[in-house]
């Protein structure tokens, strides 16, 4: 997924809880979707990250010697202005874009 392209906001908004609540009707049950599915953002976006940085990753004996790449700094700032995955979960979830299963606790405990 492009993360680039996400609706999310860049900074925090106070969102009503009952109807952020209302498709899983538990508060708890709500908080575990986003938080694991802004986990796998957060890791895409670092695997995304490390492997744009590593074309520029230069292997060096002496750490003394430092470069300074334009190109390196502005894919870092891409990153760094990109909304924060939980504000990217939280939208996707409200959005319905999420793909979720719910245990059914009635038919375990027959």
């Amino acid at each position: 997924m492009d993360f680039k392209q996400t609706k999310a906001p860049k900074n925090t908004v106070t969102r009503d809880i009952n109807k952020l609540t209302e498709p899983v009707g538990n508060v708890y049950e709500t908080v575990a979707i986003l938080s694991k599915r802004a986990n796998q953002i957060s890791s895409s976006l670092k695997k995304e990250l490390d492997a744009k940085l590593q074309d520029f990753s230069v292997p060096q004996d002496a750490l003394d010697e430092t470069f300074e790449n334009k190109e390196q700094i502005e894919i870092s700032r891409t990153y760094e202005r990109l909304p924060k995955p939980t504000l990217i979960a939280t939208q996707e979830f409200e959005d319905n874009q999420l793909i979720y299963r719910l245990s059914n606790r009635d038919d375990q405990l027959k």
